[in-house]
């Protein structure tokens, strides 16, 4: 009572204790019968499919704890300025956002493909797949062409990429654009899109009406099961017949679960949410691919093309399509065990480091100083620091006889002719690591400084 009484108090509460919120299965896993399979042990015990599939779209949140990102790059940013027409559009993993979410779309799709069976939050169709967040759309959901390309090229150069899912879309038809995506096909890159969401026909829509890609149109489904007793949740539609939103037609090889479907969010957007569209229907099909990648498979186009063959050929046909197109597609269904065996290594506690692609060519070993290992007048200082989480340290160092150096970084050179005696290096990760660095003068490996350590 006397607290209360005291002016300074504005009131009092209980000091409560709060916790993660336990695992739910999404309406779209019994739909598609995931967690039936038992080769996809959905039991909360986290064992990841040991397979790679990159989510084309706003970003992944990198610090999701139900994600297993572990790379990602931003494909929004650009040269030149002016119009977008006078602009060259690239990917980065140093620039933008390196492929984190600044809007939520493509943390909501990476999700449903993968989320971790872990015990939290939710699970997903592949849980635990390693995700690479490959950013083309900005923090309002619109991207450029060139950039989406730009990042389809970019998984096609890394040639470890087995999936990739693009839940965007528009109409009209682009040469190049298909074509980075038949490159990327050969290269044994299997993709699911979205069919749209204009209640249309998908052969109106790119890339939905590419000829090497699984295209995805809507289920509603609102209870998890076949039947069409479940009531509406989020929005109107009737239980197991097409989206009332969602493309069809010809263009489309499989039907899946995109009504009210709960998936992960970013972190400051409340971690989950629910959310309905063909992008939502896209990432299913595009977990199922991921089981099968993680099975081997022969990577070229017609390794691609038998995984499209068995996703559409194990589907089955206990829905109503209501479109009028006449065509009745396979909707989703992966509880055939002697079809879906996915592989799995071992789980972790919680998403991976972000990651950059590797580079071109081998590092160069850092050099083996004479003279007792440094330099009497060659002296390096660090600073460690983060920018939303991101490992960045600032080296500075004095005493070089010549004024460019080279720097290595835990042996490996990263840095070639560094000058002014300053350099910032981004490490791209995030998490626990230890770097040493070194600056040797450029092309004098006998003259170097000590190595130095910062941790984080």
């Amino acid at each position: 009572n006397a607290l209360e009484r005291n002016p300074n108090v504005a009131y009092v509460e209980p000091d409560s204790e709060v916790s993660l919120f336990e695992q739910e299965v999404p309406t779209g896993i019994p739909r598609i019968f995931v967690d039936s399979n038992a080769n996809i042990k959905i039991d909360g015990t986290d064992e990841r499919v040991d397979v790679d599939v990159a989510v084309i779209d706003t970003g992944v949140d990198f610090e999701h704890p139900d994600l297993n990102v572990v790379g990602g790059v931003d494909c929004t940013v650009s040269s030149g300025g002016g119009p977008a027409w006078r602009r060259t559009y690239y990917c980065s993993s140093t620039q933008g956002t390196r492929g984190d979410d600044d809007h939520y779309h493509g943390t909501h799709v990476a999700g449903t493909i993968a989320a971790l069976d872990n015990g939290i939050g939710v699970v997903g169709v592949a849980p635990g797949a390693r995700i690479w967040a490959v950013k083309v759309l900005d923090s309002s959901g619109s991207g450029y062409t060139s950039g989406i390309i730009a990042g389809i090229d970019w998984i096609t150069g890394r040639g470890d990429i087995e999936v990739a899912n693009m839940s965007l879309g528009g109409s009209g038809y682009n040469a190049a654009y298909e074509e980075a995506i038949d490159r990327a096909v050969e290269s044994g890159v299997g993709f699911a899109v979205a069919a749209g969401n204009s209640a249309d026909l998908a052969a109106n829509y790119q890339p939905a009406r590419f000829a090497n890609v699984t295209t995805v149109s809507a289920l509603a489904d609102f209870d998890g099961k076949s039947g069409g007793l479940g009531s509406p949740t989020c929005r109107t539609d009737d239980d197991d017949t097409l989206a009332g939103f969602s493309n069809y037609g010809s263009a489309v090889d499989i039907v899946a679960p995109g009504v009210c479907i709960l998936s992960t969010y970013p972190l400051e957007r409340g971690g989950y949410a629910t959310i309905s569209g063909t992008s939502m229907a896209s990432p299913h099909a595009a977990g199922a691919l991921a089981l099968l990648a993680s099975q081997g498979y022969t990577r070229s186009l017609d390794g691609v093309k038998s995984l499209y063959n068995q996703v559409t050929s194990s589907g089955n046909y206990v829905w109503t399509d209501d479109s009028g197109d006449g065509i009745q597609e396979p909707l989703l269904d992966v509880s055939n065990t002697a079809i879906f065996t996915p592989a799995f290594v071992g789980g972790g506690g919680g998403t991976g480091d972000p990651d950059t692609p590797p580079p071109t060519q081998a590092p160069t070993p850092a050099p083996t100083p004479t003279g007792g290992g440094d330099s009497s007048s060659l002296t390096l200082s660090l600073i460690g620091r983060k920018e939303k989480g991101v490992h960045i340290v600032d080296l500075s160092w004095s005493g070089a006889t010549s004024s460019p150096v080279d720097i290595y970084r835990n042996g490996s050179r990263i840095v070639e002719n560094a000058d002014a005696g300053a350099y910032t290096d981004n490490t791209g990760n995030k998490g626990g690591a230890t770097y040493t660095y070194r600056v040797c003068e450029a092309g004098t490996p006998s003259t170097c400084s000590a190595d130095v350590t910062v941790t984080f």
